[in-house]
């Protein structure tokens, strides 16, 4: 047992009809967007990689619900369901991953690299791990200015085994900076399961040398986060320093499109989304609470998938970006 201060368990949200609602809105356009970006990728209209979050939607959306908007976001290359549940509309997210000049970055970010100020979101990064001392040094700016803010800083299980995730614990917890790092455990990272990659398998606890406090939520559940994100939030806004936050989900594709995840049977996908799906757990607590029936969730099936063609319609008739734009955003200022 350690002797240093850490939160007690949190408690599942109850959330009202709206909130709840909500999440499951939000959820169901992250799915069927990265199911369009799927099909786009197919067809040649989304080049590079792409890393869909299928799966793993009640994390983002759970944790996001309860940030401020003077609050920071960072994560790695599997980053549309992120932008999306910041508030950033399906047409800039479509339009950036087919690299066109609407898109969030001018088309030049692509699906690994979106970024956006304006609404907290620093990044979409490619090397893995990259984004945790990055998001490390937006908690500090935030202790720095005094407004209040936060960072959440997301990674995998693949990249918690990488050096620069503990020295970012490290002065994380010297500083008592306001920052909560989430690991987004999908089981594989690239394609290893996490039992054959880490000698230390539950994640939460990657913390304690440093005395960061872990917690190990079930992130299959959108209420589950949610409370857990409370309980974070209230810990870092409170001047304790980091947090922890192990979220055990899972992803239904590979790790990128051109992943064929046979490192993995079907039928413990199979499984996987019958047990545990986010989305269908949350239709299943609306029509208990008598929230809503299966009309009514058809009913905002249908106008997601409205938004999401549109979407994907837009960037389609976009134009690509000017040449001239090649030079533009690199250096700050003129030279």
């Amino acid at each position: 047992m350690t002797n240093w201060p850490r939160p007690g368990e949190p408690i599942r949200h109850k959330p009202t009809r709206t909130e709840l609602l909500d999440y499951y809105r939000q959820m169901l356009l992250i799915r069927r967007f990265e199911e369009r970006a799927g099909q786009l990728y197919g067809m040649g209209m989304i080049g590079g990689f792409c890393h869909l979050y299928i799966g793993q939607e009640a994390v983002v959306v759970g944790i996001q619900a309860a940030l401020q908007a003077t609050d920071s976001v960072i994560t790695g290359y599997r980053d549309h369901g992120h932008m999306l549940a910041a508030g950033i509309p399906a047409n800039a997210v479509m339009a950036e991953l087919t690299g066109r000049a609407a898109g969030i970055s001018k088309g030049k970010g692509g699906s690994m690299h979106m970024f956006s100020v304006e609404h907290g979101f620093y990044g979409g990064h490619g090397i893995v791990a990259a984004q945790v001392p990055l998001g490390t040094g937006l908690a500090f700016a935030h202790k720095y200015r005094g407004d209040g803010g936060l960072a959440v800083t997301y990674f995998g299980d693949g990249a918690s085994n990488q050096g620069q995730v503990y020295e970012s614990f490290n002065m994380a917890e010297l500083w008592k900076l306001p920052v909560i790092f989430v690991i987004e455990n999908n089981q594989y990272a690239m394609g290893t399961s996490v039992n054959r990659s880490s000698s230390e398998d539950q994640l939460y606890r990657r913390g304690e040398s440093f005395r960061v406090p872990g917690l190990q939520v079930d992130g299959m559940d959108v209420l589950a986060v949610r409370g857990a994100a409370q309980t974070a939030v209230e810990w870092v806004r409170a001047g304790k320093g980091p947090l922890l936050l192990e979220m055990k989900t899972y992803r239904y594709r590979g790790h990128s499109m051109s992943d064929p995840a046979k490192y993995r049977s079907r039928e413990e996908v199979a499984a996987m989304r019958e047990k545990s799906d986010p989305i269908e757990h949350a239709k299943r607590e609306i029509i208990e609470a008598g929230y809503g029936d299966e009309a009514s969730l058809k009913q905002i099936d249908k106008e997601v998938r409205e938004i999401v063609t549109a979407a994907a319609d837009f960037a389609e008739g976009a134009p690509e970006p000017d040449a001239a734009e090649l030079y533009t955003d690199v250096l700050v200022g003129k030279y």
